[in-house]
């Protein structure tokens, strides 16, 4: 499956599953790791479970096994990685104390001007 393929199924289950505030953020060439990080907050430890089950159960569907499942035992913040696309499934409180998207666009900002 193809990185942005692999992408729309994550976002598709989390919308499906109510995932809130989803945000894609883009990362290739900033990170060897991954090509899509996607951060998306769940309205309680139950709900972040549901969705990290999801993706895990639609990848799995499609021939995509997680390289790695963290957090499950807390589930304040989980983090399914599916190779091309890490998801970062977080408690509001929790993403916000973390803020990713403001550390990620920043990476990207300063890696714009360096060129």
């Amino acid at each position: 499956m193809y990185s942005e393929q692999l992408k729309q199924l994550v976002v598709d289950t989390l919308e499906d599953m109510k995932g809130n505030d989803i945000t894609c953020l883009d990362v290739k060439g900033m990170t060897s790791v991954t090509d899509h990080m996607i951060i998306v907050s769940g309205t309680s430890n139950r709900h972040i479970k549901s969705l990290a089950d999801s993706i895990i159960e639609k990848a799995k569907e499609n021939g995509v096994r997680p390289l790695g499942v963290e957090g499950q035992d807390s589930a304040e913040w989980v983090l399914v990685d599916l190779g091309d696309v890490v998801t970062h499934i977080m408690l509001p409180a929790t993403r916000q104390f973390y803020d990713l998207e403001r550390l990620w666009e920043t990476s990207t900002a300063s890696l714009e001007h360096q060129h």
